[in-house]
Order: structure tokens, then sequence, then C-alpha cells
């Protein structure tokens, strides 16, 4: 079972999860704590199950059983669209994006409803991500790999969601793109946000995160504090296998 968070009201609460897709049963009894305003990586090897787990909060798999609190409520039986409106509301940015091609820049922003109260306005978003004002009258076909996973990570703010799920957010993105999105964690962790990060380049990860946790054959199986991780390091790559 992972560590409890050390203080703060608990965002998210999971116990014993298993989740399936039709016959296949892709996690294994997950446990996980997760305290508003923390951030918090799941790590591991490709088919380790972090990636179902962060679809299986929002309850986007076949079946789900276990517990799945969030914001104090159990969603193990909600529809994802209302999970995503609870409380401080729940924003999902998948691997894939999802931008809309046919569409400018702010159009993407404006496109999708608040789910919790009112959304970051776009001139904040515009001073967190300045490339996405600079482009903003451009198309989504248009846009960089860079820009787009910006543009992903703008849109889930403008929902107003507070508690934000992060999928391989780096992946393929030039060095300079990588320090900015880190440049942008950090800000939404400092205003409070609550961030589950999924994330192969542990270089990127280490330093946002309070919290590490190892997943292997869809349990949780070890936890590293962030104070830990200096002594940790060698076991940790052995597990990664990098």
């Amino acid at each position: 079972m992972s560590a409890p968070p050390a203080s703060g009201a608990v965002a998210l609460r999971i116990r014993d999860l298993h989740a399936f897709y039709g016959e296949s049963h892709v996690l294994h009894g997950v446990d996980l704590d997760v305290a508003e305003g923390e951030v918090v990586t799941l790590l591991g090897r490709n088919g380790s199950g972090r990636t179902s787990t962060l679809k299986s909060i929002l309850g986007l798999v076949g079946r789900r059983t276990g517990s799945v609190l969030v914001d104090g409520r159990e969603t193990v039986d909600m529809a994802p669209h209302r999970i995503a409106r609870l409380g401080i509301g729940v924003g999902y940015c998948p691997e894939e994006r999802g931008i809309f091609a046919s569409l400018s820049t702010e159009e993407n922003l404006l496109l999708l409803p608040g789910v919790s109260g009112s959304g970051m306005p776009v001139e904040e978003i515009y001073a967190m991500f300045p490339n996405l004002q600079e482009r903003r009258k451009s198309q989504g076909t248009r846009l960089s790999g860079g820009e787009q996973q910006m543009l992903a990570m703008a849109r889930i703010l403008r929902t107003g969601a507070r508690l934000l799920l992060l999928d391989e957010i780096t992946e393929g993105l030039a060095p300079v793109i990588v320090q900015g999105l880190g440049r942008v964690v950090r800000q939404l962790k400092e205003r409070g946000y609550t961030i589950v990060l999924v994330e192969q380049n542990f270089r990127f990860a280490a330093p946002l995160a309070d919290r590490h946790h190892l997943l292997e054959n869809g349990r949780v199986v070890d936890t590293i504090e962030a104070g830990q991780l200096a002594g940790r390091m060698e076991s940790l790559q052995q597990f990664l296998g990098v």
C-alpha cells in the first residue's frame, strides 16, 4: 500500500482498485493517497498499469471494482462525466492530446465547458503559456508537438478542474519545451493544484514530485518520498530499467 500523504485534505484516495478492459485484468489492487496541493508520480515500465490507473480514476475503463474517493465522494460506480464535475473537478490530459485540428488555438481553449466553477481565464493561460498567445489564431494542424501539448494542458485548466491527471506530457518533445512544462507544473503546484503525473522522463518528474509511486503488474509495489530519493536512486534505476 502507498504511504498516506503527510498533511492536508485528501483529494484522491484509492483502495483495492481493480480494472478490466473486457476480459483483460489490468489493475490488481492499487492503493493510493494524494493530498490537495501535492504532485505525485506513477513510475514503472510499459504495461505496469500507470495509464490504466489514470483512466480508472475517471472511469474510462471497461469495469472497475474497489474504492476511488474523489474529494471525499465515492466514484467507483459513477459515469466519467459526473466524476469530472465532482467537488474540485478532475481534468485528464491523455497521451494522445486530442486537439481539434480544424479549430484555432483560441477556439480549442474556449470549446470545453467548465466542470468545477469558473475555469482559468484565457489571459492567465496565455501568461502561463506565452507560445499559445503567439499562436492563438493558428489552426491545430499548424501547431508543433510542444504547442499541442501546451494546448492540451491549457484546455483542462480552462475547465476549472483542480485535480489534474497528466499522462506522458513530455514524450517526444524538445528539451526547451520540456523545461517550459516543468515551470508550468511548478506554478500549478504553487497555486494549490493537485497533480498525478505519469512520466517516463524521470529527470523531468524527479524535482517536481512530493512522492513517487512505483507500479508493477497493476499494483503499487513501493513508494519513495522526495526526501528519500537520493538514497534510492540506484534501486529505482534498476526498477525502471534505465
